[in-house]
Order: structure tokens, then C-alpha cells, then sequence
């Protein structure tokens, strides 16, 4: 099921956006991205913010890292999070929670085959044994910015 799609309430000097994008083309950025954003927060409060690869998959971000990256462990530690895509002219920001998952046969071999069309990385279903997954809650993005700013809000889960 898609998320519920509603215009930006943007500040009137910003302008009024007119038209909602589709999840479809939001959700396709997402999917042919190489590169991704994520912020993090120390216990102290400091952000932290890094960019990774990952892959996004029947609506959910899948990416790994060391156990003692930062990211990795601020994750794990303080879950809400925000991701983004780097180009800010047609931009994509998630907003979400991350947890650690353990992939399905089927579903690991999805990532593993994604992951190396996409960068062309030796992975295997195994390399997804153990992954984060952002689970979104809201996305805002926008491909002309005073047109069609949208927010996604997706359902609890």
C-alpha cells in the first residue's frame, strides 16, 4: 500500500506548491540511488551524519556497515533517523527508524542480487544474514521545489 501523499505547507514566502508527486517517481529515486545520506544521534546529542550505500526494497532501506561504525551504533542506539538522497534540487528525505533485521532467504537474495546490479559488489544472500532496515514514517520530496513539494506519510508498522 502506498503512503498518503499531501502537499508541503510550505511559509507563504516560499510559495504555494500545486500538484502531489506520485509515490511512484519518489519511490524510483530511491530505488536507482547510489548514494545516501543517513543522520544519526550520539547518546550526547551531537549528530552524526554519513554517506553510505544501501538499497531500498519494497519500501524499506536496507544497509550495513561495520558493528563499530558510528552510524551502525548510533542507530541501534537512538533508531529515529533521517536519510536523504545528495542532490538537493530534486530532493527525497526519509524519516524513520532503524532496526536490525534478519532477511529471509528469498528477500536476502533480492538485496544481494539489487546490491550487485547496482554496484556491482560481490555480495551474496549470506552478506544480508544480518542488516539494518530504516523503516520510513515520512518522506518529503519534491522534483521542482515550488511545484510539487510532497510529504508521504506512510501507516505505523
Amino acid at each position: 500500500m502506498d503512503p498518503i501523499a499531501e502537499l508541503l505547507d510550505l511559509p507563504k514566502i516560499y510559495g504555494t506548491p500545486k500538484k502531489k508527486l506520485a509515490w511512484a517517481v519518489v519511490r524510483t529515486e530511491l530505488e536507482r540511488a547510489k548514494h545516501y545520506w543517513l543522520t544519526t544521534v550520539r547518546s550526547d546529542g551531537r549528530p552524526h551524519a554519513v554517506p553510505l550505500d544501501g538499497v531500498w526494497l519494497d519500501d524499506v532501506w536496507y544497509y550495513g556497515g561495520s558493528e563499530e561504525s558510528v552510524h551502525r551504533r548510533t542507530a541501534l542506539a537512538h533508531p529515529p533517523v533521517v536519510m536523504h538522497l545528495p542532490d538537493p534540487i530534486k530532493a527525497v528525505i526519509v524519516e524513520g527508524s532503524v532496526r536490525r533485521t534478519r532477511p529471509g532467504v528469498d528477500l536476502a537474495q533480492r538485496l544481494a542480487d539489487t546490491s550487485n546490479e547496482k554496484y556491482g559488489y560481490g555480495n551474496t544472500a549470506g552478506s544480508y544474514a544480518e542488516t539494518l532496515a530504516l523503516h520510513p514514517s515520512r518522506v518529503i520530496a519534491w522534483m521542482s521545489y515550488l511545484t510539487d513539494a510532497t510529504r508521504f506519510r506512510f501507516p505505523a508498522g
